[in-house]
This record gives structure tokens, sequence and C-alpha cells, in this order.
């Protein structure tokens, strides 16, 4: 079997799924600081980010070597965001 990647398609997975776990990140960062209003927010915008990737990925298998690299990248990049050193006078 021959497998044919779209470019569009695999970026698009990347970028979904990259952005999915950022928002799963904040979503638990906002849990754990007991927010309700944002845990419940990134927790929907969670999942709508997730449709994409997934059906993009369950077309294909092969996608889901990209999904897994957008979910590593979106981890790393927000996890970074969160510990950003705090400047003088407390402001982040």
């Amino acid at each position: 079997m021959i497998w044919t990647i779209d470019p569009l398609i695999a970026l698009g997975v990347v970028a979904a799924t990259a952005a999915t776990d950022a928002a799963y990140v904040f979503f638990n960062a906002a849990v754990v600081s007991r927010q309700r209003w944002r845990a419940a927010n990134w927790s929907s915008i969670w999942y709508l980010l997730s449709a994409f990737a997934v059906i993009s990925y369950t077309e294909h298998a092969i996608y889901v070597l990209f999904a897994a690299l957008g979910s590593w990248l979106g981890a790393f990049a927000s996890v970074t965001w969160l510990i950003r050193p705090v400047r003088p006078g407390g402001v982040t």
C-alpha cells in the first residue's frame, strides 16, 4: 500500500494538535488554580481543536506521526510560556 502525504493536511494536523495540546496545558493550569470559567473555556476549545486532527489522521494512519509532532510542539511551547520569568515588580 502506497501512502501519499498531502503537505497541507500534514501541516494542518501539526498545527491542530499543537494548538490542542496547548489548550490542554492551559486547561490543566486553570483547573489547578481553580478557575472554573477559564477551565471550562479551555476545555471546550480543546475539544473543538482536536476534531480536525482526529478526522484527518483516521483517514490515513501516517498522519498520526504529524499529530505526535504537533502534540509535542504544543506542550513544549505552552509550558515554556507558563514558566516565563517574573519581571521586577511582580509583572509577568
